[in-house]
């Protein structure tokens, strides 16, 4: 059997998704961690992205396509599968959960599966897999083998940094109900705002779009909060223009920080603080991970890239 890229990760001492970076970001590690695998890849016979030897088509199931984030995703994906000429069908569920069933059964007669952060239940998503070769990217269902995206480091960040500003109440701007990473997200920042003793309101649950945001904003500003934590970046810019047409003004009144880091993010005035995730990694390392369960490869639970945060304008110190 050809080597796998968890084989050259286990031969060099590192993490799947550090393997993985050698092949897809190789300026991101150390010279020394990127001698190793790629020495070890060496001596394995691996070629980086094509373990698998025949052209394969995948099932490419996504909850919003006209989400930036599932866009950057989707990007990533594409660009790693053509690598081998691997073929991408794309399904778009449009945040319905029926849409959502029919699509997974209709993928599951092509060669592999890759989810996107689905929102059905776990037990049900493992029944409509079946015996598919799957990979689900940002969220974890035991059994299947998963990429995440940090939902610990980041947000604990953002929590810390506006603690750092004077900050005592915090606001989160929940996104849509059976989001996984939006449960980690809340529970990670309320953990934090725990910690340093500060309030936190949970906002109800909106669409991940600027219209979400837009309202949500109303809410925001009756909590009485000096910042809010948004669901993602889309929210983040409609809490934003929400809130200026109700005459809070973003960093003077109210502090905002959003999730993803998104080309807008940096784009727009005030420039949004955001948590930024490797969503271009995560979509990569899915292909790899993917290719190699069609081979047959026995693959590890879940594969964790880090997140951090970034600070622009939309955040300050509370007015006095």
């Amino acid at each position: 059997m050809a080597a796998t890229l968890t084989d050259v990760a286990k031969r060099a001492g590192v993490s799947i998704a550090t393997a993985s970076r050698a092949f897809g970001e190789p300026d991101r590690l150390a010279p020394d961690t990127l001698g190793r695998v790629l020495e070890a890849a060496g001596d394995l016979g691996y070629v980086g992205g094509q373990a698998a030897a025949a052209t394969r088509t995948i099932g490419v199931l996504v909850p919003d396509v006209a989400n930036p984030v599932y866009g950057m995703l989707l990007k990533a994906i594409q660009g790693q599968a053509w690598h081998g000429r691997h073929r991408i069908v794309l399904f778009d569920a449009d945040e319905d959960l029926r849409r959502e069933r029919e699509q997974i059964e209709q993928a599951r007669k092509l060669d592999g599966i890759l989810l996107c952060s689905p929102r059905l239940p776990d037990d049900e998503v493992r029944a409509l897999i079946g015996r598919t070769p799957a990979v689900i990217a940002n969220r974890v269902i035991d059994g299947v083998p998963c990429v995440v995206m940090d939902t610990e480091y980041g947000p604990t960040q953002a929590v810390e940094h506006l603690v750092a500003l004077g900050h005592a109440h915090i606001a989160y701007a929940s996104g849509p109900r059976g989001s996984w990473a939006d449960v980690r997200r809340f529970d990670t920042i309320a953990r934090a705002c725990e910690r340093h003793g500060i309030r936190l309101t949970r906002l109800s649950h909106h669409a991940a779009s600027i219209q979400g945001g837009r309202a949500a904003a109303a809410l925001a500003a009756a909590s009485g909060a000096t910042a809010v934590v948004a669901y993602n970046d889309l929210v983040a810019l409609g809490l934003e223009a929400g809130m200026s047409e109700l005459g809070v003004a973003c960093p003077d009144d109210i502090s905002i920080v959003g999730i993803d880091d998104i080309d807008l993010a940096g784009a727009v005035t005030p420039g949004l603080t955001t948590v930024q995730m490797p969503i271009e990694r995560c979509g990569a390392l899915a292909v790899d991970l993917l290719l190699q369960a069609i081979g047959g490869a026995a693959l590890g639970d879940v594969a964790t890239l880090n997140s951090q945060l970034i600070v622009r304008a939309s955040t300050a110190a509370p007015r006095a």
